[in-house]
C-alpha cells in the first residue's frame, strides 16, 4: 500500500509544481506512513518528515478547541456575546457560537490593507479597532469566512485563562497531546514558501511574517506528521486522547455537528464549531481543515463513518507553493485510498451478557407513527432501528435516568435527548412505550388506539 500512496504523493507533487510536499496517514492500527518529494529550499535543512511548514487556517481548529475547553470548564456559554467577556468597542453581541461557524457576519479580515502592508496589529490593537471593521452580513444570515471572527474567539479564550493565545495553546493542546513539532513561530529548519508561476518553471520565494493579533487565525507551523495526529484526534478522540485531558469525545462530537453550509446551493461542504466538514457519499465525513498562507498550502482532515474505516484515521499534505490544488485534493484521495487498499480489520462477535431482567420485554419490534422499530441490546445499552433501515444508520441509544429505570434518555442516534418511558403491566411486563411522546405498541395502531388490522370503521 505504501507504494501507492506514494506514487500518489509523486503524481500531485509533479502536478501541482510544489517545490516540497510532506506527507502523513496515521490509523489506530497501523504505523504511520510519511513521505516527502521534493526541494525545502532551505540549504541547511534538507526537506524530511522533520521539516516545519506553515499551517494556516488549520490554526483555527486549534482555536476552536480552546474555546470549547473554557466552555466545558464554564468559563463562558456558546450563546453570550462576546460583550460578556471582552470590551470591544463595536459587535459586541456577536455570539461566540456564530462566530466559531462563521455565521456572525464578520468581515474577512481586521480592518486595513494587511495584506498589501503585510503588517497586522496586535491582540490590543485589534479589538481596539473592532469598530472600523464592518459587519458584512446580519448576524446568523449565511455562512461568511472570517479571519477576523477567530482571531477575536483567540483572544477571547486567553483572557478567560489570563495569558496569551500562544501560551495557551502550547500549554492546553500542543504539550498535552505531544505536538511537540508544531509551534507558534517558524524553527530553522522551516521550508521555504514559494509562488510558482503560472506560465514558467519560475518560483518566487514569498515573505513569511508573524501574523500578530490575527494569529490565532493562522499563525502555527507544523509537520505532516504532527497535523496528522491532530486530524486523527479531531475524529477519534476517545483513541487519541482516551482519558479527554484535552477535550472530552462528546466536545468534539458536538463540534463536528454542522452548523451551515459553506454553499446554499451544492451541499458539498459545511461547517460546525471550528471545524471544516466535507461529505464523502454514505454517511462518510472528511473533517479537518484547510490552511494557506503565503508560498504554502495545507490539508488536514480525518475521516469519520463507514465500516471499512480503521479508527483514528487521519492524514496531513502540507506543501510549499501557495496555488497547488492538488495539496488538498491529495488528503480526500489518500483517505480514499487508505479505505479501500487496506480497509480496518474485521473484528469477530463474541457472545456478551444478556439484557437485564427489567428490560427483557422490551426487546423485540414495536410499532410507532405506522413504522416499526426494533429494539435490542447491544454493548451495554438499550438501542433501537427503524426495522428496515440502511444496516449503516446508526441506533438511538438509550440510558436510563439515574432515579427512574423507566425512564431512559435517548443519548443518541434518532429523537437525541428525548425521554423513553415504559409501561408495565401487574407482573413487571412492558405493554407500551412513549418515544418522544409518540405511543409506542406490539401492534400496528392508528392514532386514535384502533389495530391497523382492522380496517376501516363503519
Amino acid at each position: 500500500m505504501s507504494t501507492a500512496y506514494q506514487r500518489a504523493a509523486r503524481r500531485a507533487q509533479a502536478r501541482g509544481r510544489i517545490p516540497a510536499l510532506s506527507v502523513a496517514l496515521v490509523r489506530a492500527d497501523r504505523d504511520p506512513w510519511i513521505c516527502t518529494v521534493g526541494d525545502s529550499g532551505n540549504p541547511e535543512h534538507p526537506l524530511g518528515p522533520d521539516t516545519r511548514f506553515r499551517i494556516g487556517s488549520v490554526t483555527k481548529t486549534f482555536t476552536a478547541v480552546l474555546v470549547m475547553q473554557a466552555r466545558d470548564e464554564g468559563l463562558l456559554d456558546l450563546d453570550q456575546p462576546i460583550s460578556t467577556h471582552l470590551d470591544v468597542p463595536a459587535h459586541g453581541d456577536a455570539t461566540i457560537r456564530r462566530l466559531l461557524s462563521h455565521t456572525a457576519g464578520f468581515q474577512r479580515e481586521p480592518h486595513g490593507d494587511v495584506w498589501d502592508t503585510l503588517l497586522t496589529p496586535d491582540a490590543t490593537g485589534l479589538l481596539a479597532e473592532l469598530d472600523r471593521a464592518e459587519r458584512v452580513l446580519p448576524n446568523a444570515r449565511r455562512y461568511h469566512y472570517s479571519n477576523l471572527a477567530f482571531a477575536v474567539l483567540g483572544h477571547l479564550a486567553a483572557k478567560l485563562r489570563g495569558t496569551t493565545w500562544e501560551e495557551l495553546v502550547v500549554a492546553r493542546i500542543l504539550t498535552p497531546l505531544g505536538l511537540h513539532s508544531t509551534t507558534v513561530d517558524a524553527p530553522a529548519n522551516a521550508a521555504v514558501g514559494y509562488m510558482v508561476d503560472a506560465y514558467s518553471d519560475a518560483a518566487r520565494p514569498e515573505p513569511q511574517f508573524p501574523t500578530g493579533g490575527v494569529g490565532p487565525a493562522a499563525q502555527l507551523w507544523s509537520t505532516a506528521t504532527d497535523m496528522a495526529r491532530w486530524a486523527s484526534f479531531l475524529v477519534s478522540p476517545a483513541t487519541v486522547d482516551p482519558r479527554g485531558e484535552v477535550l472530552a469525545a462528546a466536545t468534539l462530537d458536538e463540534m463536528r455537528w454542522p452548523l451551515t453550509t459553506q454553499d446554499e446551493t451544492l451541499w458539498a461542504g459545511g461547517f460546525g464549531l471550528g471545524l471544516m466538514l466535507f461529505p464523502q457519499g454514505g454517511r462518510v465525513m472528511h473533517v479537518g481543515h484547510n490552511g494557506a498562507m503565503p508560498g504554502f498550502l495545507a490539508g488536514v482532515y480525518g475521516r469519520r463513518g463507514g465500516e471499512d474505516t480503521p479508527d483514528a484515521l487521519g492524514c496531513a499534505v502540507l506543501g510549499s507553493s501557495g496555488t497547488a490544488d492538488e495539496t488538498n485534493q491529495l488528503v480526500d484521495e489518500l483517505l480514499r485510498m487508505a479505505v479501500e487498499t487496506d480497509p480496518a480489520d474485521i473484528t469477530p462477535w463474541r457472545a456478551g451478557p444478556p439484557a437485564p431482567a427489567a428490560y427483557r420485554s422490551v426487546l423485540g419490534p414495536w410499532w410507532s407513527e405506522g413504522s416499526q422499530f426494533v429494539f435490542s441490546w447491544h454493548d451495554g445499552t438499550l438501542q433501537a432501528r427503524f426495522a428496515d433501515g440502511a444496516s449503516d444508520a446508526p441506533p438511538a441509544v438509550f440510558r436510563p435516568l439515574p432515579d427512574r429505570p423507566d425512564v431512559l434518555r435517548t443519548v443518541s442516534g434518532r429523537e437525541a435527548g428525548e425521554l423513553l418511558r415504559l409501561t408495565r403491566d401487574a407482573d413487571g411486563t412492558v405493554v407500551r412505550m412513549h418515544w418522544a411522546t409518540y405511543r409506542c405498541t406490539r401492534v400496528q395502531e392508528g392514532f386514535d388506539g384502533g389495530p391497523a388490522s382492522a380496517g376501516a370503521v363503519k
